[in-house]
């Protein structure tokens, strides 16, 4: 893939990842699931796993630690 085409990628990943953060709003993108979303689309990594996003609580992630406000 040229140059300019990966560039192009990574430039719609960023756009992308801010469309997430506004979507989410302040206090879910402060949370732990939101957080690991936009540090996600932050990187340059693919994880073939990362989804189902949010993660259940079979996964480790309660609902409940989705918000924000109930972060330690």
């Amino acid at each position: 893939m040229p140059d300019s085409e990966i560039e192009k990628l990574r430039g719609k990943l960023k756009q992308a990842r801010a469309v997430i953060a506004h979507l989410l709003g302040d206090s879910l993108a402060a949370g732990s699931e939101g957080q690991r979303a936009l540090d996600y689309f932050a990187s340059d990594r693919f994880e073939p796993d990362f989804l189902p996003w949010p993660r259940t609580a079979s996964e480790g992630t309660r609902p409940e630690d989705l918000n924000a406000a109930n972060d330690d």
